[in-house]
């Protein structure tokens, strides 16, 4: 029987249709068993392989971190004596948190004030609440009623106040439920010695990185971000002296604190112990100087400021001069090394006058005493409308300069050793003689050579026989011949001691161009053309005693490591440059410097090549003042030290500088020996 029509079609469109159905339910579920797979094995590479990683980015997203400052190196004399040193504080911190109403935060900053007035240390000032606000950096002052400045930014606490008393951490952590958004935390303080204020302009001063980097009166390091780029706002920097000039080998290196946030970067609660990584200390220096012979210096000159003023002092027509003396500055250096060994700028202060708030007035009472006078130009301590009538730190070397005209006078072949002047204590030159120039006091020395020229510091020999003679054969130039020779010498240049501010000095026979370069290298040839300081007065005595080698300013012996004390490095003696005359110069020069006679050294049991100076500075309403200047080396014949002192207003060399001298060679002698056996502990210094 044949099968209807259509029936063999419909069969096979049926079977068909299964088979597409069953294929695709098979092909999903092999599809879903596929996802399923993938998902599994995604999930146990989350778990197993990428679990640490994702858990990190969590905590990171969650937390912020902040760097705590580094702890800085400490600064040592040459005997391990501690000048600038780390303590361990306990801070007060403010936190930013969200939603901080600013009636709450302002009675918090006025009971924080309380409580530093009432607990805080008697004998400092203690911020105030306006001052607290301040330091807050909350976008608001205390009486402002527009809140909308914002903080300079969140996530990092702010300090209010470092070294709290042990009466301000108990009250504060008694009250810590009710004292919102504080914490107490410990840190470095820079510590220096309070009771023996120790080459405080040496050692410098610390201020805050940001201060140190603002645009107007920040440093030119600071500024710089590739060299700062982890530094932070709230700690403090070296800003003046060796603080800042061995800046990076102090520092050390930030350690971290991680506090949980919201997603505004506001602080959400308190930071955990194992999310705390210490910071690196930093190197310690030891220095060239010596605390003991530093603290007799200083002394020195503050006694003979006072000595200066008295009236049995001023009974004497030389001395009497130096009444208005007000300031006083020392620098000895080592002759063998170039290690300073003292360097003392008079009056000081408290170094940690910058470790606490202080107003406009207060810094008025140390601004003259910050300069580093020794180096770079301080100014006395007189009302501003009367500084003008007073030199600063920088004066005329005067007569101390002779040594040195002596010795180009030889070498340019303008005389000999053995050269005989005949001295009327008057010298005359220029068109027609109009210009004239006397001795002091118009003393008159008949025939002199060179040596005796020094002992009775002749201005009319050094006129006569050097610095006109020079201008004479050479006019063109005699100024250039002049300048390279001082250079040599330490004079008109930059010491290489590497000080922050360090001034190369005034040579003003090459920029008073409104007088001739005849009468400038006259008046040169005795030191009344050339200002420089106090340091590059001492390197200029040192290349004298070493007879031609001018070293290098040594101020740090050594660096080493915080804690194992390991030498990260050790500094030698540097030539910065070397002069070469024939022995018989020097013989002529050192044999006249042992003449000079000069307060204090009478009974001196070393023989002593010295130098006074009386430069002559005119200031403002013409008035013509006298500064003392002193150099010095011993023993003459076996050098190891040299001398170099400055005060201004001092009168005569003589008197107003060489007894300082005289104190800073014996304390030199007491504990280090001139001779190189320590004669034992001064008599009547400050307590070392």
């Amino acid at each position: 029987m044949k099968k209807p029509i259509g029936m063999d079609d419909s069969s096979k469109h049926d079977g068909s249709q299964r088979r597409h159905f069953t294929t695709r339910i098979n092909l999903f579920f092999f599809f879903t068993f596929f996802l399923f797979s993938v998902l599994i094995v995604r999930l146990a590479m989350l778990q197993f392989v990428e679990g640490k990683e994702l858990a990190a980015k969590k905590d990171r997203s969650n937390n912020a971190d902040t760097p705590i400052p580094p702890i800085r190196g400490n600064i040592f004399d040459r005997k391990s004596a501690p000048i600038a040193y780390t303590t361990s504080t306990q801070s007060l911190y403010f936190r930013i948190e969200q939603d901080q109403p600013k009636d709450q935060v302002v009675a918090l900053a006025k009971r924080l004030a309380d409580i530093f007035a009432q607990y805080g240390n008697k004998d400092l000032k203690q911020p105030t609440a306006e001052e607290i606000i301040k330091a807050m950096d909350v976008g608001f002052d205390l009486n402002q009623d527009d809140t909308a400045k914002k903080p300079s930014y969140y996530s990092v606490p702010r300090r209010i106040k470092t070294d709290l008393t042990q009466m301000e951490m108990a009250f504060i952590l008694e009250h810590r439920d009710e004292l919102k958004w504080i914490e107490i935390m410990e840190e470095s303080l820079r510590t220096y010695d309070r009771e023996n204020t120790i080459a405080v302009q040496l050692v410098g001063y610390m201020r805050p990185f940001s201060t140190a980097r603002e645009a107007k009166n920040g440093l030119e390091f600071y500024k710089d971000k590739t060299k700062t780029e982890e530094y932070l706002d709230r700690e403090y920097v070296g800003y003046d002296g060796i603080e800042l000039m061995y800046q990076e080998e102090l520092r050390g290196k930030n350690g971290v604190k991680s506090y949980p946030v919201n997603v505004l970067q506001k602080i959400i609660g308190d930071a955990e112990a194992p999310t705390v990584t210490p910071p690196e200390k930093g190197n310690n220096l030891y220095l060239t100087i010596d605390k003991n012979v530093q603290l007799a210096t200083e002394q020195a000159i503050t006694d003979h400021l006072v000595t200066l003023k008295s009236s049995a002092y001023r009974s004497n027509s030389y001395s009497a001069k130096g009444v208005n003396a007000v300031a006083g500055y020392a620098v000895a250096m080592e002759v063998d090394t170039g290690k300073v060994v003292a360097m003392a700028s008079m009056p000081d202060y408290d170094p940690t006058f910058w470790s606490n708030p202080f107003s406009d007035a207060d810094y008025k009472q140390v601004q003259t005493k910050i300069n580093n006078g020794t180096i770079t130009t301080a100014y006395p301590d007189y009302p501003d409308d009367e500084q003008k009538y007073h030199p600063t730190s920088i004066v005329y070397m005067g007569s101390v300069i002779k040594p040195l005209s002596v010795l180009i006078g030889f070498n340019e072949g303008l005389l000999t050793p053995n050269t005989i002047y005949t001295d009327t204590g008057v010298f005359t030159y220029g068109k027609n003689n109009s210009s004239r120039h006397t001795n002091s006091g118009r003393a008159s020395f008949g025939p002199i050579n060179a040596s005796e020229a020094l002992r009775v510091s002749s201005n009319t020999f050094m006129s006569a026989l050097i610095g006109n003679a020079l201008y004479n054969r050479t006019p063109g130039k005699a100024v250039e011949i002049w300048d390279q020779y001082l250079a040599k010498f330490g004079l008109g240049v930059l010491t290489g001691s590497g000080l922050p501010r360090e001034s190369a000095g005034i040579s003003e026979y090459k920029t008073n161009t409104k007088e001739t370069a005849q009468s400038r290298m006259v008046f040169a040839s005795w030191g009344q053309n050339e200002k420089y300081t106090t340091l590059q007065l001492a390197q200029y005595t040192t290349t004298l005693a070493t007879r031609g080698k001018r070293l290098q300013p040594l101020l740090v012996d050594r660096i080493e490591t915080y804690d194992k004390g390991q030498i990260v490095k050790k500094f030698d003696p540097v030539v910065l440059d070397q002069t070469d005359f024939p022995k018989a110069y020097w013989d002529s020069v050192i044999k006249g410097m042992l003449q000079v006679r000069t307060q204090g050294f009478d009974d001196f049991p070393y023989p002593v090549a010295r130098k006074t100076g009386t430069s002559t500075q005119r200031v403002a309403g013409g008035k013509e003042i006298d500064n003392a200047v002193f150099i010095a080396f011993a023993p003459a014949e076996n050098p190891k030290l040299a001398v170099a002192v400055v005060v201004p207003e001092g009168g005569f060399g003589a008197y107003g500088a060489g007894p300082i001298a005289r104190k800073m060679f014996d304390a030199y002698d007491q504990y280090y020996g001139l001779d190189g056996k320590p004669k034992g502990p001064p008599t009547a210094n400050k307590t070392p």
